[in-house]
């Protein structure tokens, strides 16, 4: 857990862990009743997940899907409420099954209450991925 609660230092600290491929520390951020929401997944993915037992079961296999390497692109957007940011930027890698390079833009709107994501929408393009079957996760299937 970041020492500093406020919501860019528990995103950015959520970032080190997904790079370092420690998902059950990135769930740990999570409030036990959060949502994560993704509101371009297209038919057949998972558009919404109500509470941190959701969340986990989501992102368990994420490693197993996308290497992330790096984060080489992160603005992050105070608003007008405390407890909310929107980040928008740009991560790489590779996708595991088939070796091939991973890239995707994103912005999230995040809110984070006592330290603790309570509600995470994630707009990434699905039309970025490839056609191939090899991307089941990259932007949220599985």
């Amino acid at each position: 857990m970041p020492t500093d609660t406020r919501p860019a230092d528990v995103y950015r600290h959520g970032l080190r862990l997904l790079l370092g491929k420690d998902i059950p520390a990135w769930v740990d951020l999570w409030h036990d009743e959060g949502v994560f929401e993704f509101p371009f997944a297209p038919e057949g993915w998972p558009k919404r997940l109500e509470g941190k037992a959701a969340v986990a079961d989501y992102m368990r296999a994420y490693p197993d899907h996308i290497d992330l390497h790096d984060v080489p692109e992160l603005t992050i957007h105070e608003t007008g409420d405390p407890e909310t940011i929107v980040a928008e930027m740009r991560a790489v890698g590779r996708l595991v099954r088939s070796g091939d390079p991973y890239e995707m833009s994103y912005i999230a709107v995040v809110t984070v209450s006592g330290g603790r994501i309570t509600r995470y929408r994630d707009y990434w393009n699905p039309l970025a991925l490839p056609q191939d079957g090899t991307a089941d996760f990259a932007g949220g299937r599985r």
